[in-house]
């Protein structure tokens, strides 16, 4: 009896229940695309985070490199072989130093990795490398005027040649590019896990002290590098095994070697610029941070959530919009549709006043009466629910089809964010910050969100049901048969 009636009440009453179901279908659909929006702004802003300190790592221990008064600085020197007069044979001289943070020394990772809380914790050493090349030419000198006079001196009697000298000189070129050492026997932390290799191979576990080296993608098309070749630092020459390309954003570094090889082009004998940290649950994180910093004086320990903050740009503005103001606007609306809806469904039950004082002369109870109109609010609020997720998907899909381009810009600022590849707290967020990231949004449909959906159309019909039921169960039967005529 319930069901045929309710589905007689609402077939007769399209209209009004399709008014019903349309005002909660937009506030259902606004809030699937502004959540969706917010999980695509998540994801976007992962991928720029993770295009910095690469997979697995939740966190990076450095130390801010002392400063130096003026005049301490030590800055390079070069120096070249005297060579045979009539020799013009190429010379060259590598500059390898260590870049952006005090070293920190093996007994120091090992002191970070014996933290409570820390799954895994391995170093990486950032250098730069100044390469200075070419070659010096011997001058021609020419006499002014003819022969040799007396006395065996050319020119006039003060026994010096006149002449000047023309021609030779000095042709060098200068190169700087950055390397960074990295443990190869733990291939899943680290700056190199946020580049994919895309010709190559990356390194093995026995490759400790190899002479191999991976080179970012852009670095060896811009220097003619392919597999087989090699590259010569420091009077060392390493075979090209790999091209790896960044997944997003910039390289941590131009070349990447293992970390003893970089520990010994730089005199810096069990030595890292940077500790790459693996916490053993992500809800710990900030614990962990706390440990490090309290237990490692002088450590500055950086993790996702401080670089997020440093993001700006198009990225930023977009997800504290869809964040505040959408989520907000949501809210709105689904209370002015749930309002509506409400009104609609006690204006509904208004004009059938006749009718339900008549169900009720026939016997029907307050109760179930006003069940019969929660009944069919609900229902009109599950019809809405439907639209609303069809409405809600379309908007979504339109998002990502047309995948509007944001940018991330990468600032400065403290957690000891310098120059030079190294992670969070170390070069590639440093090197990026100087640079805009191009992010293409997506707005990405959970299973939550859907469950949400549904949630707020059988709330919906339920606030709507609420209103009329209430009103329904105030009606006599003696004041509503007094209406008929």
């Amino acid at each position: 009896m319930f069901f045929t009636y309710l589905r007689r009440e609402l077939r007769r009453r399209r209209k009004a229940a399709l008014v019903v179901a349309s005002g909660l279908a937009l506030g259902i659909a606004l809030v699937i695309v502004v959540s969706s929006v917010s999980s695509g702004m998540g994801k976007a802003q992962d991928k720029v985070l993770q295009s910095l300190y690469g997979l697995g790592t939740d966190m990076t221990v450095t130390k801010a490199a002392a400063a130096q008064e003026e005049g301490q600085a030590q800055r390079p020197r070069f120096r070249f072989d005297a060579q045979d007069s009539d020799s013009d044979e190429e010379q060259s001289s590598d500059r390898v130093m260590v870049q952006g943070f005090e070293t920190l020394s093996s007994s120091t990772m090992s002191k970070v990795g014996a933290q409570d809380g820390v799954s895994d914790a391995v170093g990486g050493l950032s250098l730069q490398v100044i390469k200075v090349s070419g070659q010096f030419t011997r001058g021609q000198f020419q006499q002014d005027g003819g022969g040799e006079q007396p006395g065996g001196a050319p020119g006039g009697g003060t026994g010096q040649p006149e002449g000047r000298v023309q021609g030779g000189g000095a042709d060098f070129d200068v190169n700087n590019y950055s390397v960074y050492g990295t443990d190869v026997t733990k291939p899943e932390l680290g700056p190199l896990t946020s580049s994919k290799i895309t010709s190559g191979r990356t390194f093995k576990a026995s490759e400790t002290n190899a002479e191999v080296v991976v080179a970012d993608a852009s670095y060896a098309k811009e220097k003619k590098l392919a597999l087989g070749d090699t590259v010569t630092i420091k009077g060392v020459k390493y075979e090209v095994i790999g091209i790896a390309t960044p997944e997003s954003g910039d390289a941590a570094a131009n070349l990447y070697i293992p970390l003893k090889q970089a520990q010994t082009l730089s005199d810096s004998a069990d030595k890292v610029t940077t500790i790459y940290v693996k916490a053993t649950d992500s809800q710990r994180i900030d614990a962990v941070k706390s440990a490090i910093q309290k237990n490692i004086s002088g450590t500055t320990v950086t993790t996702s959530a401080d670089l997020a903050e440093t993001v700006s740009g198009s990225l930023s503005t977009a997800s504290d919009l869809a964040t505040s103001v959408g989520k907000w606007l949501s809210v709105v609306v689904l209370a002015a549709a749930f309002l509506v809806a409400g009104l609609l469904t006690s204006s509904a039950v208004s004009r059938r006043v006749r009718e339900f004082g008549t169900l009720k002369a026939l016997g029907w109870r307050s109760g179930r009466v006003t069940r019969q109109v929660v009944g069919e609010a609900v229902v009109n609020g599950l019809v809405g629910g439907a639209l609303g997720i069809g409405l809600g998907l379309v908007g979504a899909y339109a998002v990502t089809a047309v995948s509007p381009t944001l940018q991330a810009e990468l600032g400065g600022g403290g957690g000891g964010m310098n120059s030079g590849p190294g992670g969070f707290g170390g070069g590639p967020a440093r090197e990026a910050a100087s640079r805009t990231l191009d992010v293409a949004l997506t707005a990405p449909v959970s299973v939550t969100t859907i469950a949400l959906a549904v949630g707020l159309a059988v709330t919906g019909g339920l606030v709507a049901g609420a209103f009329g039921g209430w009103r329904a169960s105030r009606l006599r039967p003696a004041d509503a048969l007094r209406r008929v005529e």
